[in-house]
C-alpha cells in the first residue's frame, strides 16, 4: 500500500508546504489491534463507502489508522484530518484537490484555480465545478491502484452545504476511489441505495464497543491488574467503551493503589467526566443538556416517560437529536423504544444533577404505575421517599404474581427500604413478604412474619378467614419442606389445597410443586408423576406462561430421576418455549431455573461442552433473581472441572456458592450436604481419600440410618447419591466385597422404584469393580442390564467405563444389537486405527456409529433421527467411511468394515 504521509520525494516535498495535512497519525501506544473490524472494512473495499459512525472515545479514527495499516500493497491512501475550519465547503474543496494532485500532479488546475477566486459572500456551484474535476480525476485513477479517501472526524465539519457537496461526490465516485468516513454523528446522506446495492459497509457503536476479550487486552497492560468480580465490574461498567478503559489506566497508573482501581473507573470523576464535558454535554444546546439532566436519574426510558418526568411533549424528537449526534446512547429493543445512557456517561450526568429529584422519581411512579409496571412503580416511590406510596403499591401485587415471577431479589430490596410497621400494617404485605421470605429459604423470618396474621384473626367473613388460613398452611407446607420435616409438609400441603379457593391458584401450584419434590425424595415417582400432571394442568387452565413453565421444570426433574433424560430435556424446552414471549429486559427465576436444568440435562447425556454454556446462562439470571437454584450450576460446573483434573477451579465453583448461600442468608440445609458431597467426589478423584472417607461418613449418618434427615429440596435424591460416592470410597480402600455389596442394594432399590438414573450409576460402578476383580462373565451380564436402562438417555455414568475401559466397551458394543444409546456411546469413545493396508486414517466414534446402522439397512434418514444429527451430517459421515476404507458404496464399506474387524 502507498502512505501518502510516509513518500519521499516530491510528494514528501509537497506534504512539508502544505504543513502535513494530509498527515496520517501513528497509532496510539498500547493500541489494542481490531482484527475482526478490520476484516468487514476490508470486506467492503469493492464498494464506494465505508461508514464509521459512534461516539466520542470509541475509538474511530484508531481503527481508521489500523485499517489503512492493513490494506493490500496495491492500494495509496489519502488521509484527511478535518477540523471546524474544513465547514466552509470551499476550504474543504481546496484541501480535498490539493490532496488528490499528491497522486495526479496535472489534476484540476483551472478548477483550484476557480476555487481560490471566489467569493464567501457569493454563491458558489459546488455541484458542477464537482461534476467537471470527477470527470477529469476519472482519467487519471487506476483500477489496479486504487485510492482510499479518509475524511477523519467529519463531524467537525459536517453542514448542510458541505452534505450536499459529499452526497454529489458519493453519488458520482469514479471507478479506484473509495470513501472512508468516521464521524460521531451520522451524515445527513441519502444511503440507501448504496445499501441495496451492498456499496456500503457501515458500522455503528454496537460494532466498536470492545469484546470482553479487547477489553481484557487493553486492562491487562495494568501491571497491577484485577482479579475476578473486580475485573468484570471494570469491563461492564466500561461498556465496552475505550476511551474510559484508557482513562482508568492513567488513573490507576497514578493512584498506585490496586484495591483503588475498580473506584477509578466512574463517570463523575476525574479524567472521565472532564473528558464527557468537554467532548461531548458542553457542545450540546441548553435544552439538550436540560433533557440529559432530567431524565439521568432513570434506568432505562422512553419517549412516553420522558415526557411526563419533563411534564412537556417533546421528547421524542430529542431522542432522535441524541441518537443522530451519538450522544451515549445505548437501544434496550429491537423496536427503538427503550433506552438506557452509557454507564459512565450517566455517572456524570446523575452527579451534576439539581433541583427536585423527588419530584421527578414520583412523576415516574405515577407513568409507571399507569402502564402496569408496578414493580419499577414501586422502586421509584421508594427512591422519591414515598414509603406510604410504596407500601400501597407492593400490596397491588398479587400472590400469583410474586409466586410466578420469584423475583424475590426485588421484593426483599423493598423490604429493607420499608419500616417494619408498615409490613405488618395490613394481612395482604405479610402474606406478600411472607412468600418472599420463604421463597428466599429465610424460614425463620417467613415464620415469625406469618406468624402476625393472627392480629387479624377473626377476619371480617368466613370466607377470608378460610382464605387468610389456606394461606398460612400452604406458606407453612414450604416452610416445613425446607426445613426437611416431611410429616408436616404432608400435612400442611395436603390441608392447603382442601381449603384454598380457586382464585389462589398460585399457592395451589406451589402446594403441588412441594409435594412433587417429597414425592421424589421418598422414591414415589409415580406419585410425583401424578402431582407433576395436576399441577400442569391447573396452569394450562389459568394460561400463565410463568406457572406453566414452572410445571415443564417439575416434570423434567421427575423424568430425569426415572432416567429419561431425552424426554427431560424436551420437557425443559417446552417450558423454555412458553416462556419465548416474555420480556428479555425483566428477570424470571422460572427461566433460570429452566436453563440451569438444560445444562444439567445436557451434562448428564455426555454433552459437557454445551451443558457448561447453557448452565453459565442460568447462572447469571439466577443470581439476579437471588434464587437459590445456582446450587445446580456452581456444583455440576464443579463436578465437570473436577472431571476434566481441574481441581482448582472446581474448589472455586463451590467457594462462590458458599459465599452466595452466606449473603443470603439460606440455612444450611439448603446446600451444604450438596456442596459437601461434591468436593467428596472431588477429593476421591484427588486421592485425598482421608477427607472424603471422614465427611462421606457424617453424610451417611444425617441422611441414613434409623432417623434419616429428609433430602434437601434441590436435590431429593441426596440419600442414594451418598451411597454411590461410599461404593466408590469402598473400591478405592480396596474393600470391593462391601462396595459390591451397596451397589447391588443400590441398584434393587432403584429398579423398585424405577429410578433408572441410580441404576445406570450403580451398574456403571458394579462393572468397573467386577472387571477389576477379574468378574468378567458377570460384567458382561450386568453390562446388557445398565445399557437397557440407559436407554432414556442417562449417559454420564458410563463417563467412567469409557475411561478406564474403553476397547472392552467397544468389543462389547460390537457384538450386541445396536439402539440409539449403543450409537451414542460408540461415537463418545476414543478412535480406533484401521488396519494397515486398509487406510492410513482412522474412524471416528462417530464415523463407526454411523457404519453400525448403515450395516443393519438404516437409511440416511432413519440414522438421522436415531443418532440426533441433521442430514446433510449423515451424508458427511458416510463419504468419509468410504474414502477411509477406500470403497465407493455402502454394502462395499460394511464388507470391508467387517474384513477390518470393525464390525461384528
Amino acid at each position: 500500500m502507498t502512505d501518502l504521509s510516509r513518500t519521499h520525494g516530491v510528494a514528501s516535498q509537497a506534504l512539508g508546504l502544505l504543513d502535513g495535512r494530509f498527515f496520517r497519525p501513528p497509532l496510539p501506544d498500547a493500541h489494542v489491534p481490531r482484527a475482526r473490524l478490520c476484516q468487514r472494512l476490508l470486506a467492503g473495499l469493492p464498494g464506494r463507502l465505508l461508514l464509521v459512525n459512534a461516539p466520542a472515545g470509541f475509538g474511530k479514527s484508531s481503527l481508521a489508522i489500523e485499517f489503512c495499516q492493513e490494506l493490500p500493497s496495491h492500494w495509496r491512501s489519502l488521509w484527511l484530518g478535518l477540523s471546524q475550519r474544513d465547514a466552509d465547503p470551499g476550504r474543504f474543496l481546496e484541501r480535498l484537490l490539493e490532496g488528490l494532485q499528491q497522486f495526479c500532479p496535472a489534476l484540476g488546475g483551472q478548477a483550484l484555480g476557480l476555487l481560490k477566486m471566489r467569493q464567501r459572500h457569493q454563491p458558489f456551484a459546488y455541484e458542477e465545478w464537482l461534476d467537471g474535476l470527477l470527470d477529469e480525476l476519472a482519467l487519471y485513477l487506476q483500477p489496479d491502484t486504487p485510492v482510499l479517501l479518509v475524511l477523519d472526524d467529519y463531524h467537525l465539519a459536517q453542514g448542510p452545504v458541505l452534505d450536499r457537496c459529499l452526497q454529489f461526490f458519493l453519488n458520482h465516485l469514479p471507478p479506484g476511489l473509495l470513501l472512508l468516513v468516521t464521524s460521531r454523528q451520522r451524515p445527513d446522506w441519502h444511503l440507501a441505495r448504496l445499501r441495496l446495492s451492498r456499496q456500503l459497509t457501515e458500522l455503528n457503536e454496537q460494532d466498536l464497543r470492545l469484546t470482553p476479550d479487547e477489553a481484557l487486552a487493553v486492562v491487562g497492560r495494568q501491571p497491577a491488574g484485577l482479579r475476578g468480580q473486580a475485573l468484570d465490574n471494570l469491563i461492564q461498567r466500561s461498556d465496552g467503551w475505550v476511551a474510559g478503559l484508557r482513562f482508568w489506566q492513567l488513573a490507576a497508573s497514578e493512584s498506585g493503589d490496586e484495591h483503588a482501581l475498580p473506584q477509578a473507573l466512574h463517570g463523575g470523576e476525574g479524567l472521565i467526566r472532564d473528558y464527557l464535558l468537554e467532548e461531548v454535554i458542553d457542545i450540546l444546546p441548553a435544552p439538550v443538556q436540560a433533557f440529559l439532566y432530567d431524565t439521568a436519574c432513570q434506568e432505562r426510558f422512553c419517549a412516553e416517560l420522558c415526557d411526563a418526568l419533563r411534564e412537556r411533549q417533546d421528547s421524542a424528537e430529542v431522542l432522535r437529536y441524541l441518537q443522530a449526534h451519538q450522544v451515549f446512547l445505548v437501544p434496550l429493543d429491537e423496536h427503538g423504544r427503550w433506552f438506557r445512557y452509557h454507564h459512565l456517561f450517566s455517572d456524570l450526568l446523575r452527579s451534576r444533577q439539581a433541583g427536585a429529584l423527588a419530584d421527578l422519581h414520583l412523576r415516574a411512579c405515577r407513568w409507571f404505575e399507569g402502564q402496569g409496571l408496578l414493580d419499577e412503580a414501586v422502586e421509584q416511590a421508594l427512591r422519591a421517599g414515598h414509603l406510604d406510596v410504596a407500601a400501597d403499591l407492593v400490596q397491588s401485587l398479587s400472590e400469583e404474581q410474586l409466586l410466578a415471577e420469584q423475583n424475590v431479589g426485588m421484593l426483599l430490596r423493598w423490604k429493607m427500604d420499608l419500616p417494619d410497621s408498615l409490613l405488618i400494617s395490613t394481612p395482604r404485605l405479610i402474606v406478600l413478604y411472607s412468600w418472599a421470605l420463604g421463597l428466599a429459604c429465610q424460614l425463620d423470618a417467613a415464620e415469625e412474619l406469618a406468624s402476625h396474621l393472627s392480629r387479624f384473626l377473626p377476619a371480617p367473613s368466613a370466607t377470608a378467614q378460610k382464605s387468610m388460613l389456606a394461606q398460612w398452611l400452604a406458606l407453612s407446607g414450604v416452610i416445613a419442606r425446607g426445613r426437611g420435616d416431611r410429616e408436616r409438609t404432608l400435612a400442611y400441603c395436603s390441608e392447603a389445597l382442601q381449603s384454598l379457593p380457586c382464585k389462589r391458584y398460585g399457592q395451589r401450584l406451589v402446594c403441588l410443586s412441594t409435594l412433587s419434590n417429597l414425592a421424589i425424595a421418598d422414591g414415589d415417582f409415580w406419585r410425583a408423576r401424578g402431582w407433576n400432571r395436576e399441577a400442569l394442568e391447573l396452569a394450562q387452565r389459568v394460561g400463565n406462561p410463568l406457572f406453566e413453565a414452572l410445571a415443564h421444570y417439575d416434570r423434567a426433574r421427575v423424568l430425569h430421576a426415572r432416567g429419561e433424560v431425552f424426554r427431560a430435556l424436551d420437557e425443559v424446552r417446552q417450558g423454555l418455549q412458553r416462556l419465548q414471549g416474555l420480556s428479555s429486559q425483566r428477570l424470571y427465576a422460572v427461566r433460570a431455573r429452566l436453563t440451569l436444568y438444560e445444562g444439567y440435562l445436557l451434562v448428564a447425556s455426555l454433552q459437557p461442552t454445551l451443558g457448561r454454556t447453557r448452565l453459565r446462562a442460568g447462572l447469571s439470571e439466577a443470581r439476579s433473581c437471588r434464587d437459590i437454584s445456582v446450587l445446580i450450576g456452581h456444583c455440576v460446573i464443579a463436578s465437570l472441572d473436577g472431571r476434566e483434573g481441574r481441581f482448582a477451579e472446581a474448589f472455586a465453583e463451590l467457594a462462590e456458592v458458599e459465599r452466595l448461600m452466606h449473603i443470603w442468608d439460606v440455612p444450611p440445609i439448603f446446600y451444604l450436604a450438596m456442596i459437601t458431597l461434591v468436593k467428596c467426589e472431588l477429593w476421591l478423584a484427588q486421592g485425598r481419600t482421608d477427607l472424603a472417607e471422614s465427611w462421606l461418613l457424617r453424610l451417611g449418618q444425617t441422611y441414613g440410618g434409623e432417623q434419616p434427615a429428609a433430602a434437601p429440596e434441590f436435590h431429593p435424591l441426596l440419600p442414594l447419591h451418598i451411597e454411590l460416592q461410599q461404593a466408590l470410597l469402598e473400591r478405592v480402600l480396596a474393600r470391593a466385597k462391601d462396595a459390591e455389596s451397596r451397589l447391588y442394594a443400590l441398584v434393587e432399590r432403584g429398579q423398585a422404584s424405577g429410578g433408572m438414573t441410580l441404576v445406570v450409576s450403580a451398574l456403571c460402578q458394579l462393572i468397573a469393580l467386577l472387571l477389576a476383580e477379574g468378574q468378567e462373565a458377570q460384567a458382561v451380564r450386568l453390562l446388557g442390564q445398565a445399557l437397557e436402562a440407559a436407554q432414556g438417555g442417562a449417559l454420564q455414568a458410563f463417563q467412567r467405563l469409557i475411561g478406564e475401559q474403553p476397547h472392552w466397551l467397544r468389543e462389547q458394543l460390537g457384538v450386541r444389537a445396536a439402539c440409539p444409546v449403543h450409537a451414542e456411546l460408540l461415537a463418545l469413545l476414543p478412535e480406533i486405527p484401521a488396519t494397515p493396508g486398509a487406510s492410513t486414517e482412522a474412524l471416528s466414534g462417530r464415523e463407526l456409529a454411523v457404519l453400525e446402522l448403515i450395516a443393519q439397512g438404516c437409511s440416511n434418514q432413519q440414522i438421522s433421527e436415531r443418532l440426533f444429527i441433521s442430514l446433510h451430517t449423515v451424508k458427511t459421515h458416510a463419504s468419509h467411511i468410504n474414502s477411509k476404507l477406500g470403497v465407493e458404496r455402502r454394502t462395499q464399506a460394511v464388507a470391508r468394515a467387517k474384513s477390518l474387524g470393525l464390525l461384528a
